[in-house]
C-alpha cells in the first residue's frame, strides 16, 4: 500500500526532487536543462529485483528506448542501469542476453553504459557479468561500494580488464560481516580505492556529495598531475547542487544521475534514508501542499 501511495502521490509531494519523471521526454528535458548548465548526465529507467521475464523483457525495451532518444536528442549523456532489473535473479543467461543488446544498442550510438551495484547478495554474480561484457565491448563501466570489505580486492581486480569504475560509498543496509559498519572506516577505504583507481590509468567517476572525500581527490588529482580525460565527479540529481556548480565552475567534468519512471519508490526511500535533510525537504512539501489546499 505505502508503495501504491506513493507512486500516486510522491513526486507531487517531493520525490520530484530526486526522480526526473515518468517518461523518457521528462527525463531528456532534465537532462538538456543540466547540459544547459555545463553537466553532463546519466540516464537510468528506475526499477530492480523483477521477478519474470516478462517483467525484464520491458526493462531491457525502456532501456533500448532510452539509449535511441539519448541519440536522437543529441543530449550529452549515458545510461545506467541495474541487473537485477534485466531478469539477474530469474535467470543469469537471461539478463546476460539482454545486456549484450543494450550495449550492442549503445555501441551503435556512441554512448556508454554502466552497470550499477546493488546490495551485497547480487556483487559477485554483477561482477561476473561484468567482467564477460568487458571482454566483449569496450564501453560498459561497473559501480563499486567503499563501504563493502571486498571492494579493495575487487578494485585491483577490475583494474586487470581496464575497468571504468564509478566508485561511491553504498546506499544499501549491509551487515558488518560483509561492510564497514563505521563512516570514517568506509570513508578510508572509499578515499584509498579513488587514489588507487586514479593511479592505475583507468578512468575513473567519482561519486559523492561529501566536500571533504571531493576536496582530498582534487588535492591528489593536483599532487599526481591526472589528467582532466581520466576522471569525472558524480552526484545525484537534486543533491548537492551547490558542489555541482562549484566543481562545473573549476572545469571539472561533472555527471548528474538521472533517475527517471514509475517504479520510482525503492530509490526514493534510500535517498530519504541517507541524510534527515531529504526527509525535512519532503515534509515541507506536505505541509505546503496541505496549506495550499
Amino acid at each position: 500500500m505505502p508503495n501504491r501511495l506513493a507512486k500516486r502521490y510522491g513526486l507531487r509531494l517531493g520525490a520530484g526532487r530526486f526522480v526526473a519523471g515518468v517518461t523518457i521526454r521528462e527525463a531528456i528535458e532534465t537532462v538538456r536543462e543540466l547540459n544547459r548548465q555545463g553537466k553532463l548526465a546519466t540516464l537510468d529507467y528506475l526499477g530492480e529485483f523483477v521477478g519474470s521475464a516478462e517483467e525484464a523483457a520491458h526493462t531491457a525495451g525502456m532501456c533500448l528506448s532510452t539509449l535511441s532518444a539519448i541519440a536522437a536528442s543529441d543530449v550529452r549523456a549515458n545510461l545506467s542501469l541495474k541487473l537485477t532489473s534485466l531478469g539477474l535473479d530469474v535467470e543469469e543467461a537471461l539478463c546476460l542476453a539482454h545486456m549484450r543488446d543494450i550495449l550492442r544498442e549503445a555501441e551503435r550510438h556512441g554512448l556508454f553504459v554502466r552497470i550499477d551495484m546493488e546490495d551485497f547478495s547480487h556483487c559477485e554474480r554483477t561482477i561476473r557479468i561484468y567482467k564477460t561484457l568487458r571482454r566483449e565491448f569496450a564501453h560498459v563501466g561497473i559501480a563499486i561500494q567503499a563501504y563493502l570489505y571486498r571492494s579493495l580486492e575487487d578494485v585491483r581486480d577490475l583494474e586487470t580488464l581496464g575497468a571504468n569504475l564509478r566508485l561511491v560509498k553504498g546506499a544499501y543496509k549491509e551487515s558488518a560481516e560483509v561492510a564497514f559498519p563505521r563512516k570514517a572506516d568506509v570513508d578510508a577505504q572509499f578515499l584509498e580505492l579513488i587514489r588507487m583507481h586514479l593511479s592505475s590509468g583507468c578512468y575513473t567517476a567519482v561519486a559523492t556529495h561529501d566536500p571533504r572525500i571531493v576536496d582530498a581527490a582534487m588535492a591528489f588529482i593536483a599532487e599526481t598531475s591526472i589528467p582532466g580525460d581520466r576522471y569525472e565527479f558524480q552526484m545525484l540529481f537534486g543533491i548537492g547542487e551547490e558542489l555541482q556548480q562549484r566543481l562545473t565552475e573549476a572545469g571539472c567534468k561533472v555527471r548528474v544521475y538521472v533517475p527517471f519512471g514509475a517504479d520510482w519508490f525503492g530509490y526514493f526511500m534510500r535517498r530519504l534514508a541517507e541524510r534527515p535533510a531529504n526527509v525535512w525537504f519532503v515534509v515541507k512539501n506536505l505541509f505546503r501542499r496541505r496549506d495550499a489546499a
